[in-house]
């Protein structure tokens, strides 16, 4: 299972427990009056009431459907209580697949989907309902995502090599093209001393380079929810080292100062080795420990700082390896 699939299930099971004994007891109350369709709609107006003071489980919807997926309940919701839809067939919706695979657990949470009407993200809650100890049917719950206490899930996104194709027509015209040379080309060696500065000494964490358009972009420790921008007349100003405080270099980092230097030296040679296929563009993040490379023929390469290194420039340009990104 990879991050992302693992982060979503440890969601799941976050949500799971916020929800599984309350659908519970109205599972449980929803058996005493199951086959009186008007006791069963009081019941869960009555929890959905309830639900309106729990600020972890605010029902969008509550209905029942009976084990051959169809809607046994009225609609309830805060606005309105609809039983125009009783009777419904509701066994085609993803949720209920369940149902015909053989697999009936006591509760089942839907995958996420968008609301045909409102158009927000939402998630469906079911519960067995048992009479005499067999299963008739279920009590469903919408909810609204925003409605829900998801938490923020821990641990760290796998760091690996991830190559994105670009704009397919700049890949095709790229041979008919050659590298302009920038102003920053022209001061490349001043921008890269003050890179490593502001890197190693001045706080900021990750540093993207656009050097075809003569730019840089920032982002700082201390400050990480904005980003500066510096053209390169800023960039290479010695005036520059008054906007950064001087900040020890952060001790989660994942990768040892002395790297940066050599990863801004590939940078060079990657921007001056061909004059067709080139880099466009190099980020360095000492926080994740990932380069972001941006080239001619607008393919994307994101890997860790260490994997970079191990590739000589020779690399790059075998097997139309850039060419074909």
């Amino acid at each position: 299972m990879g991050w992302l699939e693992s982060a979503i299930e440890q969601q799941r099971n976050h949500i799971e427990k916020i929800l599984l004994e309350s659908l519970n007891k109205l599972a449980v109350q929803c058996e005493e009056n199951w086959h009186d369709r008007m006791h069963l709609d009081k019941v869960l107006q009555e929890r959905l009431s309830c639900s309106r003071r729990n600020e972890d489980q605010r029902y969008r919807l509550l209905y029942a459907i009976n084990k051959f997926g169809q809607q046994c309940s009225s609609n309830v919701s805060a606005q309105i209580s609809d039983d125009s839809i009783v009777g419904q067939d509701l066994s085609m919706r993803p949720y209920l697949s369940f149902m015909y695979e053989g697999v009936m657990d006591d509760f089942v949470l839907s995958g996420v989907y968008v609301d045909k009407i409102t158009q927000t993200h939402c998630i469906t809650a079911l519960h067995s309902v048992k009479v005499n100890g067999s299963v008739v049917g279920f009590v469903a719950a919408d909810f609204d995502l925003k409605d829900l206490p998801l938490q923020n899930i821990g641990g760290t996104q796998i760091q690996e090599w991830k190559q994105i194709k670009g704009d397919p027509s700049i890949r095709n015209g790229l041979f008919q093209q050659t590298r302009s040379k920038s102003v920053m080309d022209n001061n490349i060696d001043k921008v890269l001393r003050v890179t490593e500065k502001l890197l190693v000494e001045q706080g900021v964490f990750h540093v993207k380079l656009h050097f075809s358009s003569s730019r840089a972009t920032l982002w700082l420790y201390n400050d990480p929810c904005r980003y500066r921008i510096h053209l390169l007349k800023e960039l290479i100003s010695p005036e520059v080292s008054l906007l950064y405080a001087k900040t020890e270099y952060p001790e989660n980092s994942v990768i040892d100062s002395s790297v940066i230097s050599k990863v801004l030296a590939v940078f060079k040679a990657l921007r001056e080795v061909d004059e067709t296929i080139y880099l466009r563009s190099g980020s360095i993040n000492i926080m994740n420990g990932l380069v972001g490379l941006n080239f001619s023929c607008d393919g994307s390469h994101y890997m860790p700082v260490d994997e970079f290194l191990d590739k000589n420039i020779d690399f790059w340009f075998s097997s139309n390896k850039l060419s074909n990104s």
